[in-house]
């Protein structure tokens, strides 16, 4: 959850999903539907529809793997999370390199590639902090204690370097550069999309939905109609923005009330387990027809 989403964001819905899955196996034998409507809000949906299938496929395997090339094997585990399950879990010796340790390596090496042409090279130096015979020795400890160390002392800005336990190793400090480290380039601006999102409603406050397909945006998940489900007047309820990770997205919103065809799929408006997105543009609608009365 912590991927992509703040800590304050998260603890709710970790809370809530640990209390509905409070094993790997609950979790394989839920209905990806349910699995993907607790994580609505949370944004890159193909982490749920991961976490669901990588339960299953540990769940028929009768345990996690404890090698990282078994755990690298099961459904949305990378690099990254491989090597935290494997020091954390099992005391394998592997580096997990988050952004915080991204940072510390980057600095006690004074490594000046900028992000992200520059992780790599920052990955293979953090690389040589497990050498040390007390990392290997407990590897989940030592990963914590780069967490904690990047996050407490070698902070983005201001590090507190005159209480890091490393301070005398570190190149970057040496040279007092280490308030630039890591360099990061520019970032481009975000692309801008546009689109449309019908909101048909019945008497009965029941939207008409659409399944997305299983792969892409917002993958699985249901979602509003971009073409009219049925011939009718839509009305102008306005447009929504929304951003994602790599775009941001103008939908125009249009509404009607009318009944649902026989075989349309549907739910409360209410309480529909939407994706973020979709839920603006279905409370504009909604909100529309409520200024109209």
């Amino acid at each position: 959850m912590l991927q992509q989403t703040v800590v304050a964001t998260v603890i709710p819905y970790y809370a809530k999903f640990l209390s509905s899955y409070p094993s790997i196996e609950r979790l394989g034998a839920a209905p990806l539907d349910e699995v993907l409507g607790m994580w609505a809000g949370l944004g890159y949906y193909a982490r749920a529809r991961n976490l669901h299938a990588c339960a299953q496929a540990v769940t028929a395997l009768g345990g996690f793997p404890r090698t990282i090339e078994g755990l690298r094997a099961l459904p949305g585990i990378g690099p990254y999370t491989a090597n935290a399950i494997g020091a954390i879990a099992f005391q394998v010796p592997a580096l997990p390199v988050d952004g915080n340790i991204e940072r510390v390596a980057s600095r006690i090496f004074a490594i000046e590639a900028e992000l992200p042409a520059g992780k790599p090279a920052i990955a293979t130096a953090a690389g040589r902090l497990m050498e040390d015979d007390a990392a290997r020795a407990a590897p989940g400890d030592f990963a914590q204690a780069l967490f904690d160390l990047g996050a407490t002392i070698c902070t983005p800005r201001s590090p507190a370097c005159g209480i890091c336990p490393w301070m005398g190793h570190c190149a970057a400090q040496a040279r007092g550069i280490e308030a630039e480290l890591p360099r990061r380039a520019k970032k481009p601006a975000k692309p801008r999309r546009t689109g449309i999102a019908y909101v048909l409603l019945d008497e009965s406050d029941e939207v008409f939905l659409i399944r997305r397909p299983p792969r892409g945006l917002l993958g699985g998940m249901l979602a509003l109609p971009e073409a009219p489900p049925i011939a009718t007047q839509w009305r102008d309820a306005g447009a929504i923005e929304h951003v994602f990770t790599h775009f941001a997205l103008t939908l125009s919103v249009r509404v009607a009330r009318e009944k649902l065809p026989d075989s349309a799929l549907r739910a409360p408006a209410a309480t529909a387990s939407l994706p973020s997105v979709m839920r603006k543009a279905l409370d504009a609608g909604r909100r529309a027809l409520d200024d109209a009365a």
